[in-house]
């Protein structure tokens, strides 16, 4: 019994509170940009919360650009890794991703399964992640290698894991969401909720939303699953042109004065701030922070 809770990942999750990893069916529905927009909602949710953002779509790395950290090495500590911050000094928003370990952010990752098992592990038990609210960790399309990596590494933290399943409007995205949904009930892995990106598109200059796709799919898919749908997120222009070009705005605010609390101002979320979509994706996070602080309740009172 104690070395099921003795493993290395098991040591170093002991500090993190709620562990949400963020999945989908296919590719191209915008998962990465969820997982980062729910990082910075989450970290926006507390002025002391903590957050982590883990990226295991190793083949497909897209997390550190977004968060406009390309090009930051890691570095060793006796500790262990060191993460990335994206909100510096505060270090409040911490990221890891093997986007950090290429020499060249267009090399491409060329690994079998057994390579990518190592590397899953390493980034869990090896990287100095500290005490944390909320690790968010951002998946490949699919269900691979990587989720069973995953599943199989964590398996001593599990009652602390949780998925948020990502998807669009159109059938043929739906039909994989339910390949999704069948892995975490195949996995005994707790579902938080749905969300459908790309549900309709915001007019840069009028704000209306559109809809490009059919819609309402998502919403009648949770019906049907017995799930909780999250909320519908439009395709935003702003929010693309943000998230592209994160890595510069990042560059310019480290030359920025501190303000008065000695803390350089996080130039990402306040703009994320500004988007259409951000206060859509902050009823989202409302309802994933109620669900957890509800099974955390429900624990407390069991383990009387």
């Amino acid at each position: 019994m104690a070395s099921a809770e003795d493993t290395p990942v098991a040591r170093r999750l002991r500090s993190v509170k709620h562990i949400i990893i963020v999945c989908s069916g296919k590719g191209g529905v915008g998962k990465s940009s969820v997982s980062t927009q729910l990082a910075l909602s989450l970290r926006a949710s507390s002025p002391t919360a903590r957050v982590g953002v883990l990226d295991v779509d190793l083949t497909g790395p897209s997390i550190p650009r977004m968060l406009g950290l390309d090009g930051h090495p890691v570095h060793q500590s006796s500790d262990g890794w060191v993460p990335v911050y994206a909100d510096g000094s505060a270090a409040r928003l911490a990221c890891m991703s093997v986007g950090f370990l290429l020499k060249n952010r267009e090399d491409s990752v060329v690994w079998r399964g057994p390579k990518k098992n190592a590397m899953i592990r390493q980034f869990l038990a090896d990287v100095r992640w500290g005490v944390l609210d909320y690790l968010v960790i951002d998946t490949p399309p699919g269900t691979s290698d990587e989720h069973l990596s995953l599943m199989e590494h964590m398996a001593p933290v599990h009652s602390r894991i949780s998925a948020v399943i990502v998807t669009t409007p159109q059938a043929v995205a739906l039909l994989d969401a339910m390949k999704c949904l069948s892995f975490t009930r195949a996995t005994s892995l707790p579902v938080l909720g749905l969300i459908e990106n790309m549900s309709g598109y915001v007019c840069p200059c009028c704000g209306e939303i559109s809809n490009v796709f059919s819609t309402g799919g998502g919403v009648e898919m949770a019906k049907r699953e017995g799930l909780t749908f999250l909320g519908s997120l439009p395709v935003d222009t702003e929010l693309v042109s943000l998230l592209d070009a994160a890595e510069a705005e990042e560059a310019e605010s480290d030359t920025e004065s501190r303000d008065i609390e000695g803390e350089a101002p996080f130039r990402l979320l306040q703009r994320y701030d500004k988007t259409p979509t951000a206060p859509l994706f902050k009823a989202i996070t409302d309802k994933i922070l109620h669900t957890l602080s509800t099974e955390e309740g429900h624990g407390d009172g069991s383990g009387a």
